[in-house]
C-alpha cells in the first residue's frame, strides 16, 4: 500500500470521527440552549460526512451490497472477538472501570450485528427474499433488534423507550 493510500485511509478515518464527535457536541449545544451552534455542528458534520465518502470511494471501500454484507461480517468479528476483548483486558489491568464497561457494552453488541449481517448475507446468497421489518437501536448500548424494541433491553437493561426506529 503506498503512502497516498494510507493517508486516504487516515483521512476518511478523521472525517468519520469528526462527524460523529459533531453530532454528539450538537446535542450538547441544544441541551444548552446554543440551537446556532449545534446547527453549526450540524452543518460541519455533514461536511465531514462528504469528506469521508470522497475518501472511501477514492479507496473503492463500497462494494456490492454482497461485498459490503461481507466486509461487515469480518469487521464485527474482529470486534467481538479480539477488538473489545483485548481492551477490556487492558481496561481491567489499568482498572478503569467505566472504560470497562463502555467496551463491554459494545463488544456484546458487536456479537449481535455479527450475527445480524450473517444472517442477511447467507438470505442474500441464497436468494431468499429479506422481509422488510422495523429495526430498533437501544440509544444506550446500541443493541439492534429487528420487528418490535423489547420492553427492557436484554443487553444494558434500558427502558424500551430508549429504542430508536431506524428507517
Amino acid at each position: 500500500m503506498s503512502k497516498t493510500d494510507e493517508n486516504v485511509q487516515d483521512a476518511f478515518a478523521g472525517e468519520s470521527q469528526a462527524n460523529r464527535k459533531y453530532l454528539f457536541f450538537a446535542e450538547k449545544a441544544d441541551k444548552e440552549g446554543h440551537k446556532q451552534i449545534a446547527r453549526l455542528f450540524r452543518a460541519a458534520a455533514d461536511a465531514e460526512t462528504a469528506h469521508a465518502r470522497n475518501h472511501l470511494n477514492v479507496i473503492q471501500g463500497i462494494k456490492s451490497t454482497k461485498e459490503n454484507l461481507q466486509a461487515a461480517v469480518s469487521g464485527e468479528n474482529h470486534e467481538f472477538t479480539e477488538m473489545y476483548p483485548g481492551f477490556i483486558k487492558q481496561a481491567e489491568t489499568d482498572g478503569a472501570k467505566e472504560a470497562i464497561g463502555s467496551f463491554d457494552l459494545a463488544n456484546q453488541v458487536e456479537e449481535i450485528h455479527h450475527s445480524m449481517f450473517s444472517d442477511f448475507l447467507g438470505k442474500l446468497e441464497q436468494g431468499e427474499v429479506i422481509e422488510e421489518k422495523p429495526i430498533y437501536v437501544c440509544q444506550y448500548c446500541g443493541n439492534t433488534v429487528e420487528g418490535e424494541a423489547p420492553d427492557k433491553c436484554p443487553v444494558c437493561g434500558a427502558p424500551k423507550k430508549m429504542f430508536k426506529s431506524i428507517d
